[in-house]
């Protein structure tokens, strides 16, 4: 009996040294949050997920488990949900994060992106450099760029120049914009994204700005006689990258970054595509709905850069570390 449990205890020996060996035991599990809704269509959604279906494929004993919606950890929230190890990786708006790394505030900046093509543009630049160093400094990895476009809409009159904006009440997404709409001349209604619609009905909003794809979700449509779209010369533009925790990355092994990495590359490609597609469905959508369509001109666009320059610029130049070197070199991609 005891020769047979001496043998038993080999065999069970033997078979974990197997086990290890071929990788059986050190299958990683990452859990990926984002706010988005999940299994809808929606191309964030849908950028994360897709990585988490490579990454299986790769068979390279790693799962990426999903939660969207906000299921896991709330969407202010995710950064930190990083740092603390709560989850491995996320979706969502950098600019989320300004409250950790005010320099982050550059990637929701009227004016700094211009187009789709730009945004890749940019981020091959310096300025996009010294963003990922400090979201690496801060315990965090870029696995896939994403820029979202949006536009400008209003109940009344095409707003095309900056003057257009005098005495509208605006519903602005974010804190630079706001400024910027200030500059203008317009008065700031400060209220969320699900809100704009009845605000737009009852008449305390006449105007606001915020993605493509809300601009349809939300049915905006219904409310609004002038849309402004990107075009070739956006001013609406938010960087809402894929990124992993550094801890997470480093408990990787050379396989499974790999396959990571590959994967991230592939979902990057079909968010570049699908975002584009947002704008055009946004255009359609409008137009379908006899709601006006217009671009900004060269001209228009800059003059509502210079109004940006003097107001969302120069604030972050002023109270952000490194912020007017920030915004010289992105206003320095062509």
């Amino acid at each position: 009996m005891k020769k047979a449990s001496n043998l038993a205890r080999s065999a069970l020996a033997a078979a974990l040294l197997a086990a290890v060996s071929t990788g059986a035991l050190s299958e990683v599990v990452l859990k990926a949050s984002h706010q988005f809704p999940g299994g809808k269509g929606d191309v964030r959604d849908e950028m994360v997920q897709m990585i988490a279906r490579e990454v299986a494929a790769a068979k390279v004993d790693m799962t990426i488990k999903v939660f969207p919606g906000s299921s896991l950890v709330k969407a202010t929230e995710q950064w930190k949900a990083m740092q603390t190890g709560q989850i491995d990786m996320t979706s969502f708006p950098l600019d989320y994060a300004s409250g950790f790394h005010p320099q982050f505030g550059a990637t929701l900046m009227p004016g700094l992106v211009k187009s789709h093509e730009h945004a890749q543009r940019i981020n091959a630049s310096p300025f996009m450099q010294d963003i990922k160093a400090i979201i690496e400094k801060g315990g965090a990895k870029v696995l896939a760029d994403a820029w979202l476009a949006g536009a400008f809409g209003s109940k009344d009159k095409c707003i095309r120049k900056p003057e257009d904006a005098s005495g509208l009440k605006v519903r602005s997404a974010g804190a630079t914009f706001a400024q910027m709409w200030a500059g203008a001349g317009a008065s700031i209604v400060a209220i969320p994204s699900s809100e704009v619609y009845s605000a737009l009905q009852q008449g305390v909003a006449q105007a606001t700005d915020t993605s493509s794809g809300s601009f349809v979700s939300f049915r905006l449509y219904e409310q609004l006689k002038c849309l402004t779209a990107p075009g070739d010369n956006a001013l609406w533009f938010m960087y809402e990258p894929v990124l992993i925790s550094m801890k997470s990355w480093n408990g990787l092994n050379d396989a499974q970054k790999k396959a990571l990495t590959d994967a991230s590359k592939k979902a990057e490609a079909y968010f570049n595509a699908e975002s584009k597609k947002l704008d055009d469905t946004m255009v359609e959508t409008y137009k379908k709905n006899n709601v006006q369509v217009v671009t900004l001109t060269d001209a228009e666009a800059q003059a509502w850069r210079d109004v940006a320059q003097k107001t969302s610029y120069k604030l972050f130049a002023e109270k952000v570390p490194g912020g007017k070197e920030l915004i010289e070199k992105a206003l320095s991609v062509k």
